[in-house]
């Protein structure tokens, strides 16, 4: 589930689907490949989405990476295959 259920249908399932292309879009493994904070405010209001999308979709990422390309700090992170199943959990209030 993506949306607050109290939200039941009270939203727009397009806005939804662009803001969660947007988000991923911030998360590129590259961050060369990640928009500046001008461009995501573009794409949020609604100029330019489509496009960096697309472009986005054609990019190669790695399958896996080396622990040896990583930082110490995420080293442990990586080797812990544990983390890789994660599970839906619901926060118990605001943060």
């Amino acid at each position: 589930m993506m949306v607050d259920k109290d939200l039941r249908s009270n939203y727009d399932r397009v806005e939804l689907e662009e803001m969660v292309q947007v988000a991923l879009l911030c998360t590129q493994y590259y961050p060369s490949h990640r928009p500046r904070m001008s461009e995501v405010i573009r794409m949020l209001e609604g100029d330019g989405l489509a496009e960096k999308w697309e472009a986005s979709q054609n990019v190669d990422t790695p399958k896996s990476v080396s622990s040896e390309l990583l930082p110490p700090k995420y080293m442990d992170f990586a080797a812990d295959e544990s983390s890789l199943g994660l599970e839906a959990m619901e926060l118990s209030g605001p943060r």
